[in-house]
């Protein structure tokens, strides 16, 4: 995607959208540098002050971060994700594992009555990614490949809200499950159980397994907040 030239009064509104733009649709990744503010003056026709002011209000709704000396960063991808960043950063790990709690356990229940042979492939397929990567022994991949099963549930609710919701606190959910699995690396929690449930169409057996995942967790964390303590 590139940018247009900006030309009508309020040009600050204008590089916001357009810098907006450009996040939303992926044309700048999440975690990934922008362009430099002489960069971005050039390709949009305006001052340096007006794109100085522009990235200054995108990181003051958090969608994104200028590290001193580094750059600017892709922080979030909306400003409900921002927003979300900005609150869950003061809130303790428990916190975060009881909304998550809330929103997997629903998912959960939900796809097993709405699923459809293309979603019971997806999320197997996560599955089968997350175990290859516990087996290797690569947190961070492991990290991804959890989260992943986890947005492949909620995209088999097909329930719009949902799935939008949940990628907005997918940022903090890296954060959690990373902690989580810190806690736990000499345990592996499996998901297999959530995955033949929603595949059998068992709404019971699904939200039961999705409450057994979570607790799991939530115990783990608990005792390591024990030890540490």
């Amino acid at each position: 995607m590139s940018l247009r030239t900006a030309h009508r009064a309020s040009l600050v509104d204008q590089v916001i959208d357009q810098l907006k733009e450009q996040i939303t649709s992926n044309s700048w990744q999440m975690n990934a540098k922008i362009p430099t503010e002489t960069v971005l003056a050039e390709q949009l026709g305006v001052g340096r002050n007006t794109v100085r002011e522009a990235v200054r209000a995108l990181t003051h709704a958090g969608l994104l971060e200028c590290r001193q000396g580094d750059g600017t960063y892709v922080r979030a991808t909306s400003e409900l994700s921002g927003a979300m960043l900005r609150r869950l950063r003061a809130a303790e790990q428990l916190e975060i594992l009881e909304v998550r709690r809330a929103l997997e356990v629903e998912a959960a229940r939900l796809a097993a009555t709405r699923r459809t042979d293309e979603d019971i492939a997806l999320i197997e397929e996560a599955l089968a990614a997350r175990e290859r990567a516990w087996e290797i022994g690569e947190p961070d991949g492991f990290v991804e490949a959890d989260l992943a099963f986890h947005m492949a549930v909620v995209h088999a609710t097909h329930n719009r809200v949902l799935v939008d919701l949940y990628e907005d606190f997918s940022a903090a959910l890296r954060a959690s499950i990373k902690a989580a699995g810190t806690s736990i690396d000499s345990s592996y929690i499996p998901h297999d159980a959530i995955a033949r449930a929603i595949a059998a169409g068992d709404v019971t057996a699904a939200e039961r397994a999705g409450h057994a995942c979570m607790e799991h967790i939530l115990i783990a964390l608990t005792d390591s907040q024990e030890v540490s303590a």
